[in-house]
């Protein structure tokens, strides 16, 4: 009996370690600080010394507030957060000095709506390229993100619409 319940056990305890292991490559791609969560982040291709944009989305899963309050990359000479706003009837994009993550949300950055600008690139973004970026948030600290160049027209991380 004892050596049935042995035989039986160790494959299951063998399972667990495969599993996790499953479960952590699953997770490595998701970049997380804290109850941060960011998912799909993307940019459009782009020519050097033009400008471009990273999207994605943020969830902060605690229950704390937290804010995006600046990026970094080498891929720009210059990076902003901002946003869109209508004056006068046109679309015209805003520098804000930071993007706020409440407890228990999901913020967008999205194509017409705030997103991380990349000013003077300094080569071009190639669709099926990634770029580097870091995002740098009031209270999680640092994460490091690789946007997924889609096509020129892009409308999401899938690089779906024109």
């Amino acid at each position: 009996m004892l050596r049935r319940c042995i035989l039986v056990a160790i494959p299951a305890l063998l399972a667990v370690p495969a599993a996790r292991a499953q479960q952590g490559a699953a997770e490595a791609d998701t970049p997380r600080s804290g109850d941060l969560v960011i998912e799909a982040p993307w940019t459009r291709a782009a020519g050097a010394n033009g400008n471009g944009a990273g999207f994605m989305r943020i969830t902060n899963r605690g229950t704390e507030p937290d804010r995006l309050v600046s990026a970094t990359t080498d891929a720009a000479r210059v990076i902003e957060l901002h946003t869109h706003i209508h004056d006068g009837g046109v679309m015209r994009m805003r520098p804000v000095p930071d993007i706020p993550i409440p407890a228990g949300t999901t913020v967008t950055l999205q194509p017409g709506g705030l997103h991380v600008m990349l000013i003077g690139l300094t080569a071009p973004l190639a669709q099926g390229t990634r770029v580097p970026l870091t995002l740098r948030f009031a209270r999680a600290g640092e994460v490091r993100v690789m946007l997924d160049v889609q096509a020129a027209g892009a409308r999401g991380a899938g690089g779906h619409g024109r």
